[in-house]
């Protein structure tokens, strides 16, 4: 289930304000990522996710390497990581955890693919690498939660960022 797509087009030119400042979310979603994941992990209940629970203790670690590496990013452009998280869904149904995981993959991953863009549009090429190397793994997360869903890997090369609807 996607919550929202968009079609897909060319990142909007960006500053390097304007991309510390997108980094910055991305930072606090990474942080959201990490909370949300170590308690995923310890609270779903059953043996049908005691699969997904371990894997989703390897992703709270591999989203605390993400954060290191865009609050390095956002120090090398001069600013000043955010110490914020984003909100962090919880529910007492496994389903809905994994569902709000998947989510956020969704996001991150549709916010990732830009961010590149936006990267190499400043000529910030080495920066794009190091996103390439996460959306590697984000992608990856999206797989598994999707697969323990029971359901098909999202499309999420239309997901509008800004209203959150699902264009057609």
């Amino acid at each position: 289930m996607i919550q929202a797509t968009r079609i897909a087009q060319p990142a909007p030119d960006v500053s390097r304000e304007d991309l510390i400042g997108l980094l910055s979310e991305d930072l606090a979603g990474e942080y959201q990522a990490i909370i949300s994941y170590v308690i995923y992990s310890q609270v779903l209940k059953g043996a049908q996710f005691m699969s997904i629970a371990e894997e989703l203790k390897q992703h709270a670690s591999e989203e605390l390497a993400h954060a290191i590496t865009i609050a390095g990013q956002i120090d090398y452009l001069g600013g000043m990581p955010v110490a914020v998280p984003k909100p962090v869904k919880t529910s007492k149904k496994a389903e809905d955890m994994l569902r709000f995981d998947l989510d956020n993959e969704n996001e991150t991953i549709a916010r990732y693919r830009e961010r590149i863009q936006q990267c190499e549009a400043l000529g910030e090429y080495a920066l794009a690498e190091q996103i390439r190397d996460i959306l590697v793994q984000e992608q990856h997360h999206q797989i598994s939660l999707a697969t323990a869903l029971g359901i098909e890997v999202p499309n999420v090369s239309e997901l509008n960022l800004s209203s959150g609807t699902k264009q057609r």
